[in-house]
């Protein structure tokens, strides 16, 4: 961890050792990044609303943009918001009075915000009004990506900006250390790092399916290279494409996260996205290594998911992936270098696959959502001033 890192909240380094929360309290989640096929974030806070429900008695309920106003299942409430154009199914809200006055309604104690736009201005706004915490999970990455698209004028002007918006939080939570440290550096003081977890029961070994090459046409034989995830721009996903066209055959890319299936090349198929949790454990699980290109993750998600179901990873060298994947558990290449992705791909079928896959599985089950979300409430508790002493309050799974 970095020397900026190294200043943050020193409650990242104590997890409060109780699996509880302060009963009758209202949380409220708002985020415009939330879509029918989003990743990280979605899973992030169904994960979270399903903990919650089951180990708290915290009322929780999710704010997010939608079709219209009404009400999904998990206690969900979307508030109307136009579509946006190649969005993959995000939307941009616009009617900001609207979305305080719905957020006020449901007289919050403490809000979380999942994203650094205009919701969190107009969430920082309510929370002031109404005097309750706020707490940002900075699950984007604007200053990289900024500097990625303008150079070190965008990493300027991001950087100002990101420090202007939390500086009015009580709380930022960074998924990651690259993230907590990129905060810091931009003059974000009020960081601690709160990692993201894996649903290490459904996500597992055990889900692989021994049909599953037949019933998409790959060849048996095949050496079987999967990336599941949103197909945007920072996924750098040609760069997977490159790669398996260098390393030819028996090597097969299987992507995951189209609209529908379809074969791309003759050894690249694409998936469909995968909603649900089991259906992705059973592809990733048949496959033979995880392989991932993109340069801006926070946490890595679905590198974590791969890993709980046994399968090796080939990463990129850069922002969270870096924390996720060692040599214990995978391979690394240089950022954006397709050649540097093939020579780390042929080193790791030189090496014991078997091995690394349960070494990875077993640095996932270390990184549980129960793990993440006990750490989660205690930071909730010192933000209420709550006392974790009345355990008679809480409801435990069992």
């Amino acid at each position: 961890m970095g020397q900026a890192a190294a200043t943050l909240d020193q409650t990242t380094r104590s997890p409060p050792p109780l699996r509880a929360g302060p009963a009758g309290r209202h949380l409220v989640d708002v985020t415009m990044l939330f879509a029918p096929t989003s990743g990280g974030i979605r899973r992030y806070l169904l994960e979270k609303h399903g903990w919650l429900q089951q180990h708290t008695r915290i009322k929780h309920t999710i704010l997010v943009p939608g079709a219209d106003d009404t009400g999904l299942p998990y206690n969900v409430i979307r508030f109307a918001s136009p579509a946006l154009p190649m969005g993959g199914g995000y939307r941009v809200p616009i009617r900001m009075r609207a979305l305080r006055e719905r957020l006020a309604r449901l007289t919050p104690d403490l809000i979380e915000v999942g994203d650094p736009y205009h919701v969190a201005w107009q969430a920082l706004r309510v929370a002031r009004r109404r005097k309750v915490p706020i707490v940002a999970f900075c699950h984007s990455d604007v200053i990289a990506l900024a500097g990625s698209l303008l150079g070190a004028p965008g990493c300027r002007a991001a950087s100002r900006y990101i420090a202007r918006l939390y500086g009015g939080f009580d709380l930022v939570l960074a998924p990651s250390a690259s993230v907590a440290n990129r905060l810091a550096s931009a003059g974000v003081s009020n960081v601690a790092i709160q990692p993201l977890g894996v649903d290490t029961e459904t996500l597992t070994p055990r889900a692989r399916d021994p049909d599953l090459r037949a019933t998409l046409g790959i060849p048996a034989e095949a050496r079987l290279l999967v990336f599941a995830g949103r197909l945007s721009g920072e996924k750098r996903v040609p760069d997977l494409v490159a790669a398996v066209n260098l390393l030819g055959r028996p090597y097969h890319l299987l992507l995951v996260g189209g609209r529908k299936r379809r074969t791309l090349a003759p050894n690249v198929t694409l998936l469909e996205y995968q909603l649900e949790q089991h259906q992705l454990a059973r592809i990733l699980a048949s496959s033979d290594a995880f392989v991932h290109a993109g340069d801006q993750e926070t946490f890595g998600l679905v590198v974590l998911e791969a890993m709980a179901c046994g399968l090796p990873v080939v990463a990129a060298r850069a922002g969270a992936l870096e924390e996720l994947v060692d040599p214990s558990v995978g391979e690394t290449f240089r950022p954006r270098d397709p050649r540097d992705l093939v020579l780390a791909v042929d080193r790791l079928f030189e090496r014991d696959r078997a091995a690394i896959g349960r070494a990875a599985r077993r640095r996932a089950e270390s990184l549980s959502w129960d793990a993440a979300f006990t750490q989660l409430i205690g930071r909730y508790w010192r933000l209420l001033a709550v006392s974790s002493a009345p355990l008679r309050e809480i409801r435990h799974a069992g």
